[in-house]
């Protein structure tokens, strides 16, 4: 079955170019299922990209999808046009009298301000605490997962002395957890960030498990052992460009950004890079909506 997404969605039509099937609003009325109802909360800047991103990964599934698109009322947003939140985005108040399926909070460009020095963290917090009692399954991505890290289990996170940029190779601490069925031994996955979290940090907290790391870009997958949040430090969604456009974006703005790591062909920024990720990205987000949300959700949600 498809994602159902919003009429008239910019994303749709780059996914149906890629034969990835989607259902609009107004054809998804016509069918007698109850579709999960999920919401994404959005904290990029260029937000139709990351709805791109993510709705691909989502498609990957028998069950159908219904999305909400959630951003934030306490911060304005300067990289998507206005008309695009007004006609596809909603703001907390608007749907907190509600239950979900699950929950997906993505990244954000905030890792070098503590947490508390973000303009919508007390918006975040609040969403994450009715998330306890009114989500399923929330998985958090990236920059999310350490501030859900650090809200719910005191996590701390570091700033790094140089960007954690690049495609890595990881391995499975536990080969038998739901969200790497199907996973290979070792597998990559890219990852963008100035800070990061510990082991040992984690492992002091005894409500949490490790799935899964890398050898040089540290802690990955991140559970906890009610299966209701999961944490992602990398970004399995991202698309096969999506370093290079953010390499070439640093190096405009005169930013010290170093080449992705293992990432161009022969380090050479001028030639394509492949997509060695796109596998388990697919498995990552099937496993979540399957094992996570499908199967723990009750069917009568309110």
């Amino acid at each position: 079955m498809p994602v159902n997404i919003p009429d008239h969605l910019p994303a749709a039509d780059i996914l149906r170019n890629e034969n990835i099937f989607v259902m609009t609003e107004s054809r998804a009325l016509h069918q007698d299922i109850r579709p999960l109802r999920l919401v994404l909360l959005n904290l990029m800047p260029v937000k139709i990209t990351t709805e791109t991103h993510l709705l691909r990964m989502l498609s990957n599934t028998p069950l159908q999808v219904e999305i909400t698109l959630l951003n934030t009322l306490s911060h304005e947003s300067k990289n998507t046009p206005a008309e695009h939140l007004r006609n596809f985005y909603t703001t907390f108040d608007a749907i907190c009298r509600r239950r979900y399926d699950g929950l997906i909070i993505t990244g954000a460009p905030v890792e070098m301000l503590d947490f508390e020095e973000v303009d919508y963290w007390d918006e975040l917090v609040q969403i994450m605490d009715w998330a306890t009692c009114n989500v399923t399954s929330t998985l958090f991505i990236c920059w999310s997962a350490q501030a859900g890290l650090y809200h719910y289990y005191g996590v701390p996170k570091y700033v790094l002395p140089r960007k954690q940029f690049g495609i890595f190779k990881h391995t499975l601490n536990n080969s038998k957890a739901p969200i790497v069925h199907g996973f290979d031994d070792e597998f990559m996955a890219p990852h963008s960030r100035h800070t990061e979290i510990r082991r040992k940090d984690i492992e002091k907290v005894p409500q949490l498990e490790i799935i899964s790391e890398s050898p040089e870009a540290g802690v990955y997958l991140v559970r906890d052992v009610g299966n209701r949040r999961i944490f992602v430090t990398g970004h399995s969604e991202y698309d096969a460009c999506t370093l290079k456009s953010e390499y070439e974006r640093d190096l405009a703005k005169g930013m010290d950004i170093q080449l992705p790591y293992n990432y161009f062909p022969n380090d050479d920024p001028s030639r394509i890079p492949p997509m060695r990720w796109k596998s388990h990205a697919s498995l990552l987000f099937s496993n979540w909506l399957n094992y996570y949300v499908y199967q723990e959700t009750p069917y009568v949600l309110d």
